[in-house]
């Protein structure tokens, strides 16, 4: 999706201070903000290298068109994709109005952010604002081409004038990397949060298990005197209701006639 920005300031100098100054691309550093380096390779053709929201960015443009104090209209032929125009328009006794309007394909996670917040035009504004303080400044341009390149674009440009695809990636590191960047550095931190979590699940069942109680264990001499049995329903003595109780048997008395034995041992002691 493109994005188009528009801004307009009046300058206190002539249309012609002010168009000839604009031809000289390679002093845009000086107030375009981001702008690292414009390089004329001819009366046509820029290499630009700048940073935009945040990211690097290094493209070629062509002119399109170019009429003295009227129109300079580009567009880039590799690298980002952009494109636009300044028009010079006389705006009564020694002065100009200055419009510039772009077109562009934000790339990336940071430009596409950058681009909602409207940084890109708030920079824009801040460009021109800083060529008027450059310009009055001086009143005088640092040189200035009369040349003209006549084109067929008609208006201002836009990216359908660019036949550059994306960001080249040959300064810097383009938009698309850094989105990878992020999208790795967030599946780094869903990984840990899941580790996390799963160390804590671990522990907490461990200590679930520690906690949970144990039987007591039973006596083999109590197999058969002694069988555990289910929770007391008898008074409270202070034992948890989960926990094992013992139950005594209580047994017969012996019978004497199914022991003779028994039988003589009370004779001879007097018992009968």
């Amino acid at each position: 999706m493109t994005t188009t920005v528009q801004k307009t300031i009046t300058v206190d100098v002539p249309t012609s201070t002010a168009y000839n100054q604009w031809t000289q691309f390679e002093e845009f550093p000086q107030f375009m903000g981001g702008v690292q380096k414009v390089e004329q390779l001819d009366d046509r053709r820029l290499h630009w290298v700048a940073e935009i929201a945040g990211v690097k960015r290094e493209w070629y443009a062509t002119i399109l068109e170019q009429q003295p104090d009227l129109k300079v209209a580009w567009a880039a032929t590799e690298g980002a994709t952009n494109a636009g125009a300044v028009y010079f328009t006389p705006a009564g006794t020694d002065q100009t109005s200055v419009t510039l309007a772009l077109e562009f394909e934000p790339e990336g996670l940071i430009e596409k952010a950058g681009d909602a917040l409207g940084i890109i035009e708030k920079q824009a504004q801040s460009d021109l604002e800083k060529f008027k303080a450059f310009i009055e400044s001086r009143y005088t341009e640092t040189g200035g081409w009369r040349g003209e390149v006549k084109g067929d674009v008609v208006g201002t440009p836009g990216v359908e004038s660019a036949t550059s695809h994306g960001d080249s990636g040959k300064a810097g590191v383009s938009g698309k990397a850094v989105a990878a960047g992020v999208a790795v550095a967030a599946a780094g931190v869903a990984a840990g949060v899941a580790a996390t979590r799963s160390g804590s699940d671990e522990t907490k069942a461990e200590a679930t298990a520690s906690a949970a109680p144990v039987p007591p264990p039973v006596s083999e001499d109590l197999e058969t005197t002694a069988p555990v049995t289910g929770p007391a329903t008898g008074p409270a003595t202070g034992v948890g209701e989960d926990a094992a109780v013992v139950e005594v048997v209580e047994l017969d008395p012996p019978d004497p006639l199914a022991d003779p034995q028994l039988d003589d041992d009370r004779t001879s002691r007097g018992t009968l």
